[in-house]
């Protein structure tokens, strides 16, 4: 079923700005909206020129067939369409820090960069100035209001195209502004959609790299950015055996097996980067295992503040990869007053730079609670361990 809006208002007196990717998921949301009678405006951003960076095509923006797609449909909707040119706050807000993470040794997810920063941040801004009473994007997430009025954002019908993770850091006021019809619909029912209003998107393949990264080489664009993340150095076993040598940190990630280039007798996984000495660190898989995550820049949705649910050891379900499912655990405040994030299983592969996101359940449709930036990992806390903690702290 897709909802559309809840307001009182009639959708003639409605003005929603779709954010159209050139894609058929924001196609066929500017397509619902017009279809029902809303006043819609198209906006397509251009964030990315390959050719400045890359020295490919000259001038070609990242997304130029996808500008003349979302282009494209809006004629054939009969809506107003405009572009706009966030390039430079792109460039700004999500590639200068993708390539600063790697050159740290950590694992960047530019989306959630900027769908905190350009597109629910700055085009926010930009619908109000054209009137706008509505956001509406192609996100695969539902949003709802609560009985107090409030909105917030829920795992979609169909989990594989859960986008919630990379929505974590949408704040309570942007979310009340924002619509994502998708949520609670599935991709063949959307291109089913696309094929009856004729749009020439319905077929469209799904994007499938990072928009600023071609055929998916983001070294490239690190090692021109920071050319200190593509320095040789030290591949060290855990044991403190130096196994062999890389070409640059931004090569690798936590969980890593494939490409390491050494000869060993059992398989071994990358478990630590050192940046600061050029090292990767290399391990068996049970030293993947981790139990607790440190983490920041931390956006809570929840009902009660982070204080209390960190206070309380409020329970959550966490995702610490976009393709995992959720997994039981707590929050909880460290002793030097930071937060933590404890699992009642150790999850493998968990990167500084990711995000730890948190669900009131495991299941689909469950609300998301908002999430954090992973900055380091702990081994050998279980489950067993944070309960007699949370015992003692009680007593």
């Amino acid at each position: 079923m897709i909802r559309l809006d809840d307001t009182s208002r009639l959708p003639s007196q409605t003005r929603v700005v779709v954010a159209m990717s050139g894609g058929v998921d924001s196609s066929v949301v500017a397509a619902l909206y017009a279809q029902a009678g809303y006043d819609v405006v198209g906006v397509t951003l251009q964030l990315y020129d390959h050719g400045e960076a890359m020295h490919h095509r000259p001038g070609a923006c990242c997304a130029g067939q996808d500008i003349y797609d979302a282009r494209t449909v809006a004629e054939k909707l009969g809506i107003p369409h405009y572009v706009l040119d966030y390039e430079s706050r792109f460039r700004h807000a999500v590639i200068e820090r993708f390539a600063d993470a790697y050159a740290a040794g950590e694992t960047p997810i530019p989306c959630v960069d900027c769908n905190r920063t350009v597109k629910f941040r700055d085009l926010l801004e930009t619908a109000r100035d054209l009137g706008a009473d509505i956001l509406a994007t192609g996100h695969y997430v539902t949003s709802r209001a609560l009985p107090d009025g409030r909105r917030a954002l829920f795992r979609p019908l169909d989990e594989s195209r859960d986008q919630s993770y990379f929505l974590y850091a949408t704040t309570a006021e942007q979310i009340g502004m924002l619509r994502f019809p998708l949520g609670e619909t599935t991709k063949p029912e959307v291109r089913a959609l696309a094929e009856a209003a004729g749009l020439k998107v319905a077929d469209k393949p799904d994007s499938q790299d990072i928009c600023f990264v071609p055929n998916g080489h983001y070294t490239a664009i690190v090692e021109k950015l920071r050319p200190e993340a593509a320095e040789p150095g030290e591949i060290v076993h855990l044991d403190g055996r130096v196994l062999g040598r890389h070409a640059g940190v931004m090569r690798y990630t936590i969980g890593q097996r494939k490409g390491l280039g050494i000869a060993a007798s059992e398989p071994l996984y990358v478990v630590g980067i050192d940046a600061g000495r050029r090292r990767v660190v290399v391990g068996p898989r049970d030293a993947l295992g981790v139990a607790a995550i440190r983490i920041d820049e931390v956006n809570w949705l929840g009902d009660e503040t982070l204080d209390e649910a960190a206070a309380s050891g409020r329970a959550v379900y966490v995702k610490v990869r976009s393709a995992r499912a959720p997994v039981p655990g707590a929050l909880a405040r460290g002793a030097d007053g930071g937060i933590d994030v404890l699992l009642d299983v150790a999850e493998e592969g968990v990167a500084p730079g990711q995000a730890c996101v948190f669900y009131a359940d495991g299941g689909a449709g469950a609300r998301l609670l908002g999430g954090g930036v992973i900055r380091r990992a702990q081994k050998g806390f279980t489950a067993l361990t944070r309960e007699a903690g949370m015992m003692a702290r009680s007593a």
